[in-house]
């Protein structure tokens, strides 16, 4: 399975290699830069389109429906079809600002390194995007996602990547660690400057700097990421001190706001679990004029110190824009002009009663009527040219998708974020015994998918597991143990799978959260006796908030798996497939609470 994988995606990658060369510009659907016109007497319009978090998910997302056929959310082809519309209602005015991430998750993606993902964005038109964590996934040029030979690049992926882009990648804050200089293969500062409608705008890009324990850190030792503020207040200047009249910040950095009515309305923002909120506490008033969020997938579009900031859900399925007015005279922003359109869904048909294409809210309602979707008042037409460019990416993932691996899965397997689950049970179980460990932890984060009852395919374990973790032993005393148990539910990342123990933990969320363990059989953690624990490395290398239960553990005791044969994934894949048995779940009851949800306050609701 894993020969097969790994010929994949050297087919992919020598048909990148290919396209490395200079190549004849492929047309675009970026609008055409106009004219020279004389001055506009009203405010000049700017539209700024903001995604984030693409993941890879160039291909809708498709739900089948209760009476027949399906509804499908999301895609490039989709989204092509709203940008042409407002580049139709604004010619020559339109910015688009990417947020990161736009690689790793989907087997698209994955199977080229990203480079389907950037043949889309060049169609597009897109201006420019930031750094985002997941661009540092792939590691070396090949099937490997770390070096595992002399000479192999750990950034080699990503220049490639880089190179193939008829767009900057920006992030202000990325530095090489030996010399603090900006990385020459980015080539540029962390900045680009553009002038629109006459107005020239700055932008600067931002990467989280939690980027080394949110990817391998293998592949990012010869780099430091800087605190955020700073580096923007750094590249802002410089950007205007090169003729910038406006500055607009594109930020692998993120919150979440779910309420949108009200954009100064801040009551449902989590200012405690998202760095945009700090770093834009920290500029200075007039730093940034806008800013384009990513990482968090969470929704907002509100005013942060009188800053609009916007970011979506990701993977996709949705979209922002903000309209700024700019003085035709001083060529400064008209703050009280300022308009925010967030969290646009991208639906090319919707259903007639509902106007939603969110297969999640469609797929058991038995009268779904689907007709043209519109926006800007008129009908969404996909691109059929990006349709037609991505055709062959997707052919090779479905073949892929659909090899059944000799596994059954007799009854569906859900995920629950906030609970224990069946699919949690399932993966923590095998975990563990595939690495023939005392205990396993999952991050219900970790999950990203449901499998259905059927036979088992290689599509429905990437869609759980679309991340090239490996399969991580940490080496704890029991003492060492709770602490770390104490660390994963008393933050607010889900409610972490288990599997070798059976956990108590209160209903309401908090440090405290965690009110004990025993093994399956009743017995004790003994305080100094050392446990084998499973987990994939991400975990294992902090994430998730797992640091404070790892951080002070000896040399030695955190095996990350990278001598291992092949990803978790396929680690879980083989084991499965050696068991010849069904995939079943056992009865839920491993995880048990007190106290009742209705007692907590509500900043500790699960």
């Amino acid at each position: 399975m894993l020969r097969l994988r790994l010929l994949f995606v050297t087919v992919a990658l020598a048909a990148a290699s290919c396209r490395s060369a200079p190549q004849p510009a492929e047309p675009s659907t970026a609008a055409p830069t106009p004219a020279a016109a004389a001055a506009p007497s009203g405010p000049i319009r700017l539209t700024i389109v903001g995604t984030n978090d693409l993941h890879g998910w160039i291909a809708p997302m498709r739900t089948p429906l209760k009476a027949g056929g399906e509804v499908q959310e999301g895609g490039v082809a989709t989204l092509a079809g709203y940008v042409t519309r407002l580049r139709a209602d604004n010619p020559g005015g339109v910015l688009w600002l990417d947020g990161g991430d736009l690689f790793q998750g989907t087997l698209a993606s994955n199977l080229t390194e990203g480079s389907i993902v950037i043949d889309a964005y060049n169609r597009l038109g897109v201006t420019a995007a930031a750094v985002g964590n997941h661009e540092f996934d792939y590691g070396p040029v090949g099937p490997s996602p770390v070096p595992a030979k002399p000479g192999d690049d750990p950034l080699g992926a990503l220049k490639a990547r880089i190179q193939q882009a008829r767009f900057p990648f920006l992030s202000a804050n990325i530095r090489e660690a030996d010399t603090g200089k900006h990385p020459a293969w980015l080539g540029n500062d962390g900045t680009f400057l553009v002038t629109v409608q006459g107005v020239k705008v700055g932008i600067v890009g931002l990467s989280t700097p939690s980027t080394p324990t949110t990817t391998n850190p293998t592949n990012v030792t010869s780099l430091r990421f800087e605190p955020l503020a700073p580096a923007a207040v750094e590249a802002a200047r410089s950007l205007r001190e090169r003729g910038a009249e406006l500055v607009l910040g594109v930020m692998h950095a993120g919150g979440k706001c779910p309420r949108l009515e009200n954009p100064r309305d801040l009551s449902s923002c989590d200012m405690k679990d998202g760095e945009i909120y700090s770093a834009m506490d920290a500029l200075p008033p007039g730093t940034l004029d806008a800013v384009i969020a990513g990482h968090t997938h969470q929704v907002m579009g509100h005013f942060l110190h009188d800053v609009p900031v916007i970011e979506t859900y990701g993977l996709g399925r949705s979209f922002g824009y903000l309209e700024l007015f700019v003085d035709p005279k001083t060529h400064k922003v008209l703050p009280e002009r300022t308009q925010i359109h967030a969290g646009i869904p991208l639906c090319a048909q919707v259903d007639a009663a509902s106007g939603s294409c969110d297969g999640r809210k469609l797929k058991d309602k038995a009268d779904v009527k689907l007709g043209p979707a519109t926006f800007l008042g008129a009908p969404v037409v996909p691109d059929a040219s990006i349709e037609a460019l991505i055709a062959p990416a997707l052919a090779r993932v479905e073949q892929e998708q659909h090899r059944e691996l000799g596994v059954d899965v007799p009854v569906a397997l859900k995920r629950d974020y906030q609970g224990e689950s069946v699919l949690g049970d399932v993966l923590a179980d095998a975990l563990r015994e595939a690495a023939h460990a005392d205990v396993a932890l999952v991050n219900p984060g970790g999950l990203r998918a449901d499998i259905d009852a059927g036979p088992l395919t290689f599509g429905d374990v990437y869609e759980v597991l679309p991340f090239d973790n490996t399969l991580s032993i940490v080496t704890l005393s029991g003492d060492e143990l709770k602490r770390l148990l104490q660390v994963a539910y008393g933050g607010r990342k889900g409610l972490f799978q288990i599997s070798g123990l059976k956990v108590t933990v209160a209903r309401c969320q908090g440090p405290e959260r965690f009110q004990g363990a025993t093994f399956t059989d009743g017995k004790p953690l003994e305080p100094a006796k050392l446990y084998r624990v499973a987990m994939p490395d991400f975990l294992a290398r902090g994430g998730d908030g797992l640091a404070p239960g790892l951080d002070k553990l000896p040399p030695g005791r955190i095996d990350l798996g990278q001598t291992r044969p092949g990803t978790l994934r396929d680690e879980l894949i083989t084991y499965w497939q050696s068991r010849k048995a069904p995939l079943t779940a056992p009865p839920l009851g491993r995880i048990s609470y007190v106290g009742s949800a209705a007692e907590c306050p509500p900043s500790q609701e699960p």
